[in-house]
């Protein structure tokens, strides 16, 4: 049997990367299948992969419950991360990658590729996949468990 919290968590995770492809499209004029897959970008597809699972727990077991409490201090713990520790990596990938192209001859075999800059968020791509999860959490909870 299928659990309904994981199926509306990753649907919520999959229609997020969806929308960065479809906002990658619409912004670059570029096709870039890798959307799909990557993270960072707008909309943060773990906000929405949280706060869909955090929802859909509290219309499953209850605002009151201890899994639900599990779910919201995870939500914030990610969101938190997804738009301060892992977007500052990226920060500091963009100057690494500036320093690295412009090193001339001293540059070190291991730094041939360069490093993903894209690798948080903005807050405001975490507040708008934290709405996306909150959105696909109230409907698919309300579909799955019904009130």
């Amino acid at each position: 049997m299928v659990n309904p919290v994981l199926l509306i968590a990753v649907g919520a995770w999959a229609i997020a990367q969806v929308l960065k492809l479809l906002i990658s499209i619409a912004v670059y004029r570029k096709f870039d299948i890798t959307y799909l897959t990557t993270g960072g970008g707008m909309p943060s597809s773990h906000s929405a992969l949280v706060c869909a699972t955090a929802v859909s727990t509290a219309i499953c077991a209850g605002l009151d419950s201890p899994v639900f409490a599990v779910a919201a201090v995870l939500a914030f713990i990610v969101m938190y991360d997804a738009a301060h520790v892992r977007r500052e990596t990226g920060e500091q990938a963009k100057v690494l990658n500036y320093i690295m192209r412009n090193w001339a001859d001293m540059r070190p075999e291991e730094f041939e590729e360069e490093l993903k800059e894209l690798v948080g968020h903005t807050p405001l791509q975490v507040a708008v996949g934290a709405v996306l999860g909150v959105v696909v959490g109230l409907v698919g909870g309300f579909l799955a468990f019904g009130f």
